[in-house]
């Protein structure tokens, strides 16, 4: 079987950041995949599961609100690996493009007070798994040391050596 394009992506030299993972065609329009990576892969701890699926319900809510973008939100959620999220936006475009949207979405998070929206059992499949004080702490943590301090190699993906 071929590879899927993003295990091509060299994990040991990504750095935290925004990427453009891909882009498709869907019924006549394209559909943009970001890569919100809040963790260097294999160097520094994942995010915690908890903290993630916060971020998760907190991220969709905000993007889901937000007046300016919300009719090109297709999804946003958590990576398998833990280091991140993807962001899907109907549209063609590059990272530069949603570094505001990022950083509104991540200080929405970490300045977040009250009861996490979706996290009763009628309206969540793990409802108890929500950690609010971390998902602050990360959220807080990738936008002042990532978002609030992008650079080129925080926006395009690392070439293979």
């Amino acid at each position: 079987m071929d590879k899927i394009p993003s295990f091509t992506i060299d994990h040991t030299r990504l750095k935290r950041g925004i990427y453009v993972s891909r882009k498709d065609e869907v019924g006549g329009e394209v559909v943009t995949t970001f890569d919100i990576r809040m963790k260097e892969p294999n160097r520094e701890p994942a995010v915690h599961i908890g903290a993630l699926h916060t971020i998760e319900h907190l991220a969709a809510t905000y993007l889901r609100n937000d007046a300016e973008w919300k009719d090109r939100i297709v999804y946003w959620g958590p990576m398998g690996c833990l280091t991140g999220n993807y962001l899907l936006l109907r549209g063609d475009y590059e990272s530069k493009d949603i570094v505001k949207l990022m950083q509104d979405t991540f200080r929405f998070v970490a300045d977040f007070e009250g009861e996490v929206p979706g996290a009763a059992p009628a309206d969540c499949g793990n409802y108890l798994l929500h950690d609010l004080p971390m998902a602050k702490y990360e959220a807080r943590k990738y936008l002042t040391e990532v978002l609030m301090n992008m650079q080129e190699d925080n926006l395009i993906y690392p070439s293979k050596k």
